[in-house]
């Protein structure tokens, strides 16, 4: 059987820079800016050592909305952070809508979900809580 390992996330949005900006202002991701081989620019995250792409929508292309949770096929990024009562005051401080506030979903793990740049939905959780 091949061996499969983790590559990336591949997110679509209108303004490529602003989503970027976006994960780098909450999460401390890491922006990286560059050009394609056809000339188009390129805005790639690294968040907590995931990688993601952000490609832009074209507009006479359109796109789609996105969905309405809970749906079928890939539902939420997941990020761990330890002190999850901390980390949700601090995002509300920098402007993040909470769609779930930090909820206790099992002894020593609790969970929470914020709304991203088109309506992306990420989730939070501290295997650690106390």
């Amino acid at each position: 059987m091949p061996r499969f390992t983790y590559d990336h996330v591949h997110l679509r949005s209108p303004n490529p820079d602003a989503t970027a900006e976006w994960y780098a202002k909450m999460f401390g991701a890491v922006v990286k800016r560059s050009v394609q081989s056809d000339g188009r620019k390129r805005v790639d995250l690294d968040l907590g050592g995931m990688t993601v792409f952000i490609a832009p929508v074209i507009a006479d292309r359109g796109a789609a909305s996105p969905p309405e949770a809970p749906y079928l096929g890939l539902e939420h990024l997941g990020l761990r952070v330890e002190g999850i009562d901390e980390a949700v005051t601090e995002l509300k401080r920098k402007g993040a809508e909470f769609t779930m506030e930090p909820t206790t979903i099992r002894p020593g793990v609790r969970i929470a979900f914020l709304r991203g740049p088109e309506n992306v939905s990420i989730e939070i959780l501290d295997r650690n809580a106390k």
